[in-house]
């Protein structure tokens, strides 16, 4: 059974599945049109250690010796201490040391008995007399016991921005890295790095064992083994808890 329709049906027909043709058409080219997640990320994105790098550059390196108000000598440990400093700052830095003390505070009179023998451990450990000087900071709370701060400058690697965060902690819908990731693990590694030269290129290999080498070579030509031999269970024994 077939049904006739008028021309202004038949035209109502056409437009509608024309226009769920185009609509599919559009739907498919604009999920073909959209930018991937990939491509839109860069390895600064994923890396932290691109985001925070180490960077070696001059600075500061301070050593703060607390002060009390009733202090009129440095016992042995703090003069070792301060020894131990200067000897670092001849090493590490250009030898010159810089002595901040507190002017202002509660403990003034007391910085002021023990600066000498801060100088005199100094010297101890290596810094020159003219490579020593002398400056102050002014304290606003004369009740406070402010410390003397020790410095030199001296090359070291830093990271800075840590503890930025712009973004917070909200929800990330890219499962990409919050922006201090990784900040605190960098700015350790730079501190425990002993030379920072280390961080830029590799240390130059030392000079061979001719000894340990004449002897490795006479043992591989005998065809005997090169290493040192182990056998099972030579320097070990099972303890009784475990045989009961």
């Amino acid at each position: 059974m077939s049904i006739l329709l008028s021309s202004t049906l038949k035209c109502a027909t056409i437009l509608k599945e024309t226009s769920v043709v185009l609509g599919t058409v559009a739907m498919l080219g604009a999920c073909q049109s959209q930018t991937s997640y990939v491509e839109h990320q860069s390895i600064a994105d994923f890396d932290y250690r691109k985001r925070h790098p180490i960077v070696i550059t001059e600075a500061p390196e301070n050593f703060d010796i607390p002060v009390a108000g009733e202090m009129r000598n440095l016992n042995g440990s703090m003069k070792t201490a301060v020894a131990a400093f200067g000897k670092q700052a001849d090493i590490d830095g250009n030898g010159f040391v810089e002595i901040l003390v507190p002017s202002g505070s509660g403990n003034e009179a007391a910085v002021k008995a023990v600066s000498p023998q801060i100088r005199t451990a100094l010297k101890k450990g290596g810094v020159a007399s003219e490579h020593i000087v002398m400056r102050s900071y002014a304290v606003s709370d004369m009740g406070a016991s402010a410390p003397v701060r020790l410095s030199f400058m001296r090359v070291k690697g830093v990271v800075s921005d840590c503890g930025n965060w712009p973004y917070a902690m909200k929800s990330n819908d890219q499962n990409t890295d919050y922006h201090n990731f990784g900040c605190a693990t960098q700015a350790n590694l730079a501190a425990m790095v002993d030379n920072p030269a280390d961080l830029l290129r590799p240390r130059p290999l030392g000079p061979n064992d001719p000894a340990r080498t004449n002897e490795i070579l006479a043992k591989n030509r005998s065809g005997e083994l090169t290493p040192g031999q182990y056998e099972t269970g030579v320097g070990t024994s099972v303890s009784s808890v475990a045989q009961n």
